[in-house]
C-alpha cells in the first residue's frame, strides 16, 4: 500500500491508529513478519525529554559536510516547503557536531502539517522545539549551525538511518515511523496495514492481561493463558 495513493483523512487515520501503539509491539509485530532489523539505533533520543511520541510518514532529507560559501542553505529551504500534513521529516547524512535544523526550519515545517522529526545527527534550539510542541527524534544536541559546513543534498528518496541490530535502516519515502521511550521503529510501506493490525491486536492482548493482573492472576498463569507478549 502506497501512502501516497490515500486521501489526507485516510492517512491521518492511520497516524492516529499508531499513536494508540507502542514502539515495542510494532516491532513484535515486525518480527512476525520476518523483517526484524526495523529500529533505529538506541542513541536516537528525544529532545526535550519529555518531547512525547512521534509519528507520521517519512519524507525524507539527506545531507552532508561541505565548505561552502554564503549565508543559506536552498536545497534545505525548497525541503521545507514541499513537506505535508502526516509527515516526518527523517534527516540523514555524515554531519557531526554540528545542527542539521533548529527552531526555525521546525516551525516552518510544522506549518506545513509536519507533525515532528527524526534526525540522525544534530539539532539545536532545544528548549524551543518543546516550548513549540514540536517532537523530535535526535543523535545529539549542539550549539553549532550548519550553515558553511553541512547542506542538504537531496529529499523523497531512500535514505539510510543508523541501526540499532543492523548498521543501517533503509527509510523510504512513504515509510511510516513511530518513536516513544523505547526508541524508534521504521514500518515499511509494502506492509504497513499488516504489522498495524498486528500491534493493535497485541496492544489489546496487553491491556487484557494487566487488567488480568490487578485483579490476582499471577503471572505463570497469564503466560500459560496468553502466551508470550
Amino acid at each position: 500500500m502506497s501512502p501516497y495513493s490515500l486521501t489526507q483523512e485516510a492517512r491521518a487515520g492511520i497516524r492516529q491508529r499508531f499513536l494508540a501503539v507502542d514502539s515495542s509491539n510494532v516491532m513484535d509485530a515486525l518480527d512476525m513478519i520476518g523483517r526484524p532489523n526495523q529500529a533505529l539505533r538506541a542513541d536516537l533520543a528525544p529532545y526535550p525529554a519529555e518531547a512525547g511520541r512521534l509519528a507520521g510518514f517519512a519524507f525524507t532529507i539527506r545531507g552532508q559536510m561541505t565548505p561552502y560559501e554564503g549565508t543559506g542553505d536552498a536545497e534545505k529551504m525548497r525541503a521545507c516547503q514541499l513537506i505535508s500534513s502526516d509527515e516526518v521529516s527523517v534527516w540523514s547524512g555524515d554531519g557531526e557536531g554540528i545542527c542539521y535544523f533548529g527552531e526555525l526550519i521546525a516551525l516552518g515545517m510544522k506549518e506545513r502539517g509536519c507533525v515532528g522529526a527524526i534526525v540522525d545527527g544534530g539539532i539545536r534550539d532545544v528548549r524551543w522545539l518543546g516550548v513549540h510542541q514540536f517532537p523530535v527524534f535526535a543523535r545529539y544536541r549542539t550549539p553549532v549551525q550548519s550553515i558553511g559546513r553541512w547542506k542538504v543534498t537531496a529529499n523523497q528518496i531512500p535514505v539510510y538511518m543508523r541501526g540499532a541490530t543492523s548498521e543501517y535502516v533503509t527509510v523510504t519515502p512513504g515509510d511510516f515511523l513511530l518513536g516513544d521511550e523505547d526508541g524508534v521503529v521504521v514500518v515499511p510501506q509494502d506492509c504497513l496495514e499488516e504489522v498495524l493490525a498486528k500491534a493493535e491486536d497485541l496492544t489489546q492482548k496487553e491491556v487484557q492481561i494487566r487488567a488480568e493482573l490487578a485483579k490476582g492472576l499471577t503471572l505463570a498463569e497469564a503466560l500459560a493463558k496468553y502466551g508470550h507478549v
